[in-house]
């Protein structure tokens, strides 16, 4: 089975912990407690096929900014997340993308989703779905809107990610351990 980690980045308070509880616990946190840094695992099956998918929930982007360079380096596939009922956690995503870029470089098709969370309270939303529709155009890359209180498209976003992840990291034959005799059996 593969495995693959992801890091999930954004401002504080957008939900990036309850984003990430729905999907491994299928639990939804009511309570706002700042994360500083929570690693989940689990597998995940994607068009037939079984992955280990490791999870890094991180801190508020503005909180523990010179952990987030760790982060990108060590992550293969990145969530950003931000409120659809904040426009100014939109503008935060933007600044982690361009770090990211800065720091895996502007050509490594680095596997991104961009979610937009908290879809239920649509009566206080700020980011329209057409600027948002512009965003990921822009980018390049694929957007949910979300709500890991009603549990909507939670788990697309993780799918999504680790589809983008198997084509940017196809497996290394070379890697795969081989029997000292072959496929041959073997009688002593």
């Amino acid at each position: 089975m593969r495995e693959f980690n992801a890091v999930v980045f954004g401002a504080g308070g957008v939900g990036k912990s309850a984003l990430t509880v729905r999907f491994i616990r299928n639990e939804f946190v009511e309570n706002y407690d700042p994360t500083i840094e929570e690693e989940y695992r689990r597998t995940i099956e994607v068009d037939g096929e079984l992955s280990w998918l490791e999870v890094l929930d991180t801190a508020g982007a503005e909180q523990f900014t010179a952990l987030n360079e760790v982060y990108i380096k060590s992550g293969r596939g990145f969530i950003l997340v931000f409120s659809l009922t904040q426009e100014a956690s939109l503008q935060e995503v933007e600044h982690l993308r361009q770090q990211i870029y800065r720091i895996k470089g502007e050509n490594s098709r680095v596997p991104i989703v961009l979610v937009g969370t908290k879809l239920d309270l649509a009566n206080e939303r700020e980011v329209e779905r057409a600027a948002l529709e512009d965003i990921a155009a822009r980018w390049g890359v694929p957007f949910y809107e979300t709500s890991a209180k009603r549990d909507w498209n939670v788990h697309d976003v993780f799918e999504d990610l680790v589809r983008q992840m198997r084509l940017r990291y196809p497996t290394d034959p070379h890697k795969k351990r081989k029997k000292p005799w072959g496929n041959h059996c073997l009688i002593m």
